[in-house]
Formats: C-alpha cells, structure tokens, sequence
C-alpha cells in the first residue's frame, strides 16, 4: 500500500533518498504501524512528539494500529522556543 510520510523541523534529516522537502510516497506493507515506520527510518521515539494521520491526533497507544492505503502520516518533534 502507499502512504505519504512527512516529517518537519530536526526530523526532516531522517527522510529516505527522494523525499521531496519534507515528504515522501512509500509503498509499505499492509498493516504497517506508524512506531514501525518510525523504527524503519531510525528515527529516534525520543524525537516524535506530534504524530499526526490524515491531519488528526495519534496518541502514544495509536501508534500500533496500523494505517490505510493513502494515509499521509506526518510527524513534528518536541518544539521548545519563549
């Protein structure tokens, strides 16, 4: 199945070859995880903060559940600033 992975700000280093800016359209198993992307492109889980699927929320338990063909899975790290 397809998916749009997006990362932004210091995440973005852990996109794969062709990414464009700060997304890419991968072909993943079905049943994919968001935790098991994250794991595949090694970025770190101390780093995600913000997950978001199709431009909602996914809490620390949704990130097992596995997405859908053409979901877009975007993710920002911890954000500090005054």
């Amino acid at each position: 199945m397809q998916i749009e992975f997006k990362l932004f700000a210091t995440l973005m280093g852990y996109l794969p070859d062709g990414a464009v800016k700060n997304a890419i359209t991968l072909e993943v198993a079905e049943n994919t995880t968001p935790y098991q992307l994250i794991d595949t492109y090694c970025v770190p889980r101390s780093e995600v903060h913000l997950v978001l699927i199709n431009g909602v929320y996914v809490d620390e338990e949704g990130r097992d559940r596995p997405m859908k063909s053409n979901d877009t899975l975007a993710i920002w790290p911890p954000v500090a600033g005054g």
